[in-house]
């Protein structure tokens, strides 16, 4: 199947604004910390608040994890909105979030109350966790058999690409000074949104949603007629028709149904422990805290910086070779090579660090070994994940089984970042060993349990789990 400009454009029009917003607001808190922390500390003063390092470390960390908090909620209403809006228009519709929290970073600023950043902070995270089930799927659902993996991975690479910006714009000689971190947080939010606002209601809505879930099949040949730039899409309207009848047959699919089913349940394990892998290999402690992991390593601020800066060009490019790969080697290999990677590279990291004191020459290394582990991850943990669920589920299981993985990846992910530093404090970088421990375990349930889907239809991946 051809690969048409139209379908690139719809690929450019749903994963720009809607990957950005989940990579950009993850990665931006790094840097300011300490700028947002004195602004914190004024406003409490100004406020005749009693203010001391531990108060405002604690609002601060409200701010950066209440996102993931909104990620959480976010991913439950995936299901819902999709089915009642379509994925077209709810990606578009979820840009009033952006433009609600761009609104509220402003005016925290403008009236020196933290609150409303915090409000700004969740609302993003809302934003950021129907993104993150919502266009997926769609990219999932437009694309050619062939090519599903490399589509479908196009949302791991902006967000990796987002996350190198965030930490190129919130340096404080850029945007992340005192007058200007309104701009980082609420201003360029607002580019990738006018963006997909302006482009997305050019593109079709998944032709598989008006066929299967609308039973508009003129609907779906219009959109695969424009997605394919041919009239010759017999196969693929074949290819869902019987998915269409099969689902008909079997009636609908409820919540019990998910967790009862065989032919569900199992798929939907498989999705939920592809996601725990993802955040409990300590991915975002990496990259959140990876200026501090350097410097209690011993190297200085600039090598510390520049450290976190080869991170994200690291982590853009292997996702790039990741777009390649995944159709040619297959989702199960990049995961089991992935995971066996950052499992080796986050044992030597905390080796060296362990002995960063005495040696020196250890600092230099524990980049390199981060640069390992991040190019294991871009590998495969990184990107396949994210539309592995959408490949496991028909079409009227897939936006439950989709909210639930995506909520579940956000859960991992605020245990992670909530814990890290309180578990650091006391373990010191030993804490590591436990992303270790969990990275062996998960590696053991892809190589037994994980099915591979490169070039299987639906039907064929679906007819692996039988009740």
């Amino acid at each position: 199947m051809a690969f048409t400009g139209k379908l690139l454009f719809s690929i450019v029009a749903s994963a720009i604004g809607s990957a950005f917003q989940h990579g950009y607001n993850t990665g931006v808190m790094n840097n300011p910390h300490q700028v947002m922390a004195m602004w914190l500390n004024e406003t409490m003063i100004d406020r005749g608040q009693d203010t001391d390092e531990q108060k405002v470390n604690l609002v601060w960390s409200v701010i950066t994890s209440i996102f993931a908090l909104g990620g959480m909620i976010g991913a439950l209403a995936v299901g819902l909105l999709s089915r009642f809006c379509g994925l077209k228009w709810s990606l578009i519709l979820n840009n009033i979030l952006v433009i609600i929290s761009a609104v509220l970073v402003f005016a925290s600023k403008l009236t020196a109350i933290y609150e409303l950043l915090i409000v700004a902070r969740f609302v993003l995270g809302l934003n950021s966790g129907l993104f993150a089930g919502l266009c997926p799927m769609y990219l999932n659902e437009i694309s050619p058999v062939a090519k599903r993996g490399a589509i479908a991975s196009v949302y791991q690479l902006v967000i990796t690409i987002s996350i190198l910006v965030a930490q190129l714009l919130s340096y404080e000689k850029v945007l992340g000074s005192s007058s200007l971190w309104p701009y980082l947080l609420g201003g360029v939010i607002l580019i990738p949104c006018v963006f997909q606002c302006l482009t997305m209601p050019f593109c079709p809505e998944s032709p598989r949603y008006l066929l299967i879930i609308k039973k508009n099949q003129d609907g779906a040949q219009k959109s695969l007629k424009w997605l394919r730039n041919t009239d010759n899409n017999n196969e693929e309207i074949s290819d869902m028709q019987k998915e269409a009848a099969a689902q008909e047959a079997a009636g609908s699919v409820t919540w019990k149904a998910m967790f009862t089913k065989n032919s569900l349940r199992t798929p939907l394990i498989i999705s939920l422990m592809i996601m725990l892998a993802q955040q409990l290999c300590g991915i975002n402690a990496i990259i959140v805290y990876s200026n501090d992991i350097f410097r209690n390593a011993g190297l200085d601020e600039f090598w510390s910086a520049l450290g976190t800066v080869i991170i994200g060009i690291v982590n853009v490019m292997m996702t790039i070779v990741s777009l390649v790969l995944v159709d040619l080697l297959g989702r199960k290999t990049l995961l089991v090579i992935g995971f066996s990677g950052t499992t080796i590279f986050m044992t030597l990291l905390a080796v060296s660090i362990k002995f960063s004191e005495e040696y020196t020459a250890m600092g230099v290394l524990c980049i390199i070994f981060v640069i390992g582990f991040i190019i294991s991850f871009a590998t495969g943990p990184g990107s396949v994940p994210w539309f592995l669920v959408t490949e496991l589920f028909k079409q009227d299981a897939r936006p439950k089984a989709t909210s639930l993985a995506v909520f579940t990846n956000w859960f991992a992910n605020t245990i992670v970042m909530l814990t890290f530093l309180p578990i650091k404090f006391y373990l010191g970088y030993f804490v590591f060993i436990i992303f270790i421990v969990f990275q062996v375990l998960f590696l053991i349930f892809i190589i037994f349990k994980v099915p591979e889907t490169k070039n299987k239809t639906i039907e064929e991946i679906t007819a692996l789990y039988k009740d």
